[in-house]
């Protein structure tokens, strides 16, 4: 009767080693938990780029409006009845 509670512990602590040691062990597990979390964080702001990114292609494809625009405020477009100011701080 001895030997079958020696036999029963080995075989706790081998399973305690399992569990807390290797590839499938708690620590990994939560170790690939913590990178799903972070790829998930990843993908939401990838998610939200793409939304705006998405947006601004409609906006470009409906009217000269917002190609108008776009070509004011990034090559600094000027209208033929418009006047140019440069205001230089001191």
């Amino acid at each position: 009767m001895k030997w079958l509670w020696g036999i029963m512990a080995v075989l706790t602590l081998l399973l305690q080693v399992r569990l807390w040691a290797g590839e499938n062990s708690l620590p990994h597990a939560w170790a690939l938990q913590e990178q799903i979390d972070e790829q998930k964080t990843i993908n939401a702001g990838l998610r939200h780029r793409n939304e705006e990114l998405f947006a601004e292609v409609n906006n470009l494809g409906d009217g000269t409006r917002a190609i108008e625009e776009r070509a004011r405020r990034d090559l600094g477009m000027i209208g033929e009845d418009e006047t140019f100011f440069l205001v230089v701080e001191p």
